[in-house]
């Protein structure tokens, strides 16, 4: 018979109607089931959600939805990610509060995700900028306080001279700011800092325990963790240097390189540095041109390396008659290490290009084992692996592991003054974490500051400390700072005048324990201990690769410092990270060159003309250009609306097509015609279910053993063990593709029920195999499923019914393909009954042609028959 199209229009908005009236995906923390904690990371409320927001929180309802069906009690939460500088960016471009621009925003996107159909505890919903929220991390400040684990310093920051305000290191990008893009400055300012190098070795260390994360994260915070094994050693000043300097100590992890010494290069912030500025203009407006460069290491890799000789020599550890000169150098930071290197221009490019650039010496000190010391030299490329020692001395015909150990020994056994001049030392490329900001939009830090008593925190009963609305944008910077009343305060114990804390939190502290406040996000204190240690780690996390490093290392450091001041009782915060790929699209543009214009997709359409693409304007008829395919962005226009796609095709289309076109990992691109393409299966499935339902209702699902039916019955249940091990496995593409084959698979078969063409045993059976069809569908399609779910005359929501159970029975093939090999070489496949026995498998090789061929006439050695698995054939 015929029915009606499917119309996501009517059907989304009702079924999310009815999951909301009957509370389906509010979790109960009382819930005695197995739990099961997905969380994807949350988004800022910039205003619209993108593809790329589809893509991440369509992975994770799929799995929600699925683990929620196989009896887990699953905790599926949502927040907003909601302090930083684009609110007051907004504000001050916009003449808007940050509170009212980051509240409408929420408003609009919460709209968005709810017509995605997500299967979230809105219950649970946060916003970082709450009072509530950030009153909490106030407390959690405290306690970090109290335990040691905050400190105040004055330190060289990154200051962003657009956004002004602090970056972390790991906000500065290639020498910019990673929101502003602005050149980065160096400027000597009082900061808080969290300990987070107290956590140095464990933060290594349970890299090894994190086995369900991406090999790829795990190295890159290994990497950024840095930890290496050196040496710590004291150069003594030779000749005449400025007072109080006698000695210049470097750390090194290539002390078997010493002999290939030809410079010291110092950091311009290094006390030697700072003496020899003194009396030396040149120098010193070369220190304070150091200063002004980027911090980043990325930024110092890149720059060109200078450096201006102070006139100070040190003596070689090994040979006082060898002076070496010290350079202060632009690519030495006071922050990573001691603030000074030797420099070995054979062993290391940098130092290669600075010795070159210099007129220094490079003596080859290390060649590859294979090498020749008579021969070997270095050009323009430092030889920087292991290898043998040459042109060092007593350290000659060592491999680079001995001669370090050799160095090692003898200078922790010579004395310089009276320390030994050399002391082995593991040292972290990890700097503890600098939290203040010079904004406004940001979580208050709770301290006061008294003339009389120094550094105060906020009594606990006083907090919250909350932002004031009554601020303005009119100039840059911080309004806390020009605020007529909010800094004033009485001091906590003395009662004289102070003043609160300006600088605010960095954001990322607000996203660092947001996953442990979603299990109690009600209560009094950040944490009921009990219940987050019931619910964490998160079981299933999912988010961009772009937050491997700061997001994920400092959520790792945060739940330790929660751990250390009670709030919980465990280590790691994520015990699965899965990181999806991004959505790309075409690019088009009107024009070429820089004066070209970036057209949006919607405002082009795609022909095609002699079997060849092209684009052409919808309003003009104007060519455009198809360029590269590229992430989604604003600024190439190249951006596809969710709302769009949702209103045209309905929000299952949408979320089919981001899970089923590329695997999750990697990147998809967006085209129409995948999109299409999507909704024709959509509209398939409910075809096909729909006409053929009124035909199954009065029949009692059931899978067919034998019989014309037993087919039906063995594609749905292999489909089904398949499918299932695919969504363990986060596999979406492998199961829509399954889904797919299931359905071509059950075409046939729902047409004739449809049509009245079976009987009994195949009804049941295509019923029972549309009813597992349609659970399949449900974590991806939850709004059709749910359709087809009514129309099969099923009770209640499958939203909340328990996930099919296949027939091991029915998992068996009839078949087998059995490679076959002639001489250890593989030659030809068979396929044969599953039954067969050894006589007749090879009986059946024989008579392959491709195997006659082989054989030429000659009859075989042996036929060796692995059951099930292969065959061989020895000539």
């Amino acid at each position: 018979m015929a029915t009606e199209r499917y119309n996501p229009r009517d059907a989304e908005p009702r079924w999310q109607a009815k999951w909301s009236e009957a509370g389906v995906f509010v979790t109960d923390n009382n819930d005695k089931r197995e739990k099961y904690y997905v969380l994807e990371m949350f988004p800022y409320p910039s205003g619209r959600i993108h593809m790329g927001h589809v893509r991440n929180y369509a992975m994770g309802d799929v799995v929600a939805r699925y683990k929620r069906a196989r009896g887990y009690n699953v905790l599926h939460p949502m927040g907003w990610d909601a302090f930083g500088m684009p609110a007051e960016n907004a504000a001050m471009q916009n003449k808007v509060h940050p509170k009212e621009w980051t509240y409408q925003n929420i408003a609009t996107m919460r709209g968005q995700l709810k017509s995605m159909g997500l299967s979230l505890d809105w219950s649970r919903e946060f916003a970082t900028c709450d009072v509530e929220y950030y009153h909490r991390q106030q407390y959690l400040f405290l306690d970090m306080m109290e335990k040691g684990l905050v400190y105040r310093k004055q330190s060289k920051v990154n200051w962003d001279p657009v956004d002004h305000t602090v970056l972390a290191n790991e906000q500065v990008i290639e020498g910019r700011g990673w929101r502003s893009g602005a050149l980065v400055e160096q400027r000597e300012l009082t900061q808080w800092f969290f300990r987070i190098t107290d956590f140095s070795q464990d933060l290594l260390d349970a890299l090894d325990t994190l086995d369900q994360w991406p090999e790829k994260v795990r190295l890159m915070q290994k990497n950024w963790i840095g930890r290496s094994e050196g040496l710590t050693l004291r150069w003594e000043i030779a000749g005449s240097a400025p007072a109080g300097h006698s000695e210049v100590t470097v750390y090194t992890t290539r002390p078997d390189t010493l002999f290939g010494a030809s410079f010291l290069a110092i950091a311009a912030d290094h006390p030697l540095a700072k003496a020899v500025a003194e009396g030396n203009a040149e120098i010193a407006a070369f220190c304070d041109e150091c200063r002004r460069a980027g911090t980043s290491l990325a930024a110092l890799e890149t720059a060109e390396k200078r450096g201006m000789d102070t006139g100070v020599k040190v003596r070689h550890p090994f040979d006082a008659s060898w002076e070496l000169p010290v350079y202060v150098a632009n690519f030495v930071l006071m922050d990573y290490g001691t603030g000074a290197i030797f420099g070995c221009p054979s062993g290391d490019q940098r130092d290669l290009d600075f010795a070159r650039k210099y007129d220094l010496p490079v003596v080859p000190v290390v060649m590859p084992k294979d090498g020749d010391a008579a021969t070997f030299t270095v050009g323009d490329t430092a030889y920087d692996g292991d290898g043998v020692m040459i042109n060092s001395r007593f350290l000659d015909g060592l491999d680079t592991e001995g001669a370090f150990k050799v160095v090692a020994d003898r200078l922790s056994q010579t004395m310089l003054g009276n320390a030994p001049q050399g002391e082995r030392k593991v040292q972290f490329r990890l700097r503890d974490w600098g939290i203040s900001r010079q904004r406004y939009w940001g979580c208050p830090i709770p301290v006061i500051h008294c003339e009389a008593c120094g550094v105060v925190p906020v009594p606990k009963k006083d907090l919250p400390v909350k932002l004031p609305d009554d601020v303005t944008f009119d100039v840059p910077g911080n309004p806390l700072d020009r605020h007529a009343t909010w800094r004033h305060v009485a001091c906590p114990q003395c009662g004289k005048d102070a003043r609160r804390e300006t600088d605010t939190m960095d954001t990322f502290v607000d996203s660092s324990w947001y996953f442990a406040r979603f299990t109690a996000p009600r209560e009094d204190l950040p944490t009921v201990p009990a219940i987050a240690d019931h619910w964490l780690p998160v079981d299933q996390y999912i988010g961009g690769i772009e937050h491997a490093i700061l997001h994920l290392l400092y959520s790792r450091f945060f739940t330790r410092a929660m751990r250390e001041t009670g709030h919980v009782n465990l280590s790691e915060p994520f015990k699965g990270l899965f990181t999806q790929g991004m959505v790309v699209h075409e690019t088009y543009k009107l024009g070429s060159g820089a004066h070209g214009q970036w057209v949006a997709p919607a405002d082009i359409r795609i022909e095609e003309v002699d079997g060849a693409r092209r684009a052409v304007l919808l309003e003009t008829g104007e060519e455009v250009t198809i360029g590269s395919i590229e992430k989604m962005s604003k600024s190439k226009k190249n951006v596809v609306d969710p709302d769009d796609i949702i209103a045209s095709y309905g929000a299952d289309t949408a979320r089919f097509f981001v899970l089923s076109d590329s695997p999750p990992d990697r990147d998809v691109i967006w085209s129409e015609a995948g999109v299409e393409g999507a909704h024709r299966f959509v509209q398939r499935v409910w075809r096909l279910i729909s006409e053929a339902s009124e035909a199954m209702s009065s029949v009692a699902a059931n899978p067919a053993k034998e019989g014309a039916a037993l087919a039906v019955s063995q594609a749905a249940h292999r489909t089904l063990a398949a499918v299932q091990g695919d969504y363990d496995k986060l596999a979406f593409n492998k199961a829509v593709a399954r889904i797919y084959e299931l359905v071509n698979a059950l075409a046939g078969p729902l047409t004739e029920v449809a049509n009245g063409k079976v009987d009994a045993p195949m009804i049941a059976a295509v019923k029972n195999a549309t009813e597992i069809l349609v659970q399949l569908i449900s974590p991806m399609t939850p709004h059709l499923a749910e359709e087809c779910w009514r129309v099969l005359g099923r009770e209640g929501l499958v939203a909340t019914a328990t996930w099919p159970a296949f027939d091991p029975d029915l998992l068996q093939l009839d078949e087998v393909i059995l490679p076959v090999q002639i001489n250890g070489k593989k030659r030809a496949e068979l396929t044969i009954a599953r039954d067969a026995d050894q006589d007749a498998v090879k009986e059946a090789v024989l008579a392959l042609d491709t195997v006659k061929s082989a054989l030429n006439g000659q009859a075989p050695k042996k036929i060796i028959v692995v059951p099930l698995r292969i065959v061989n054939i020895v000539v």
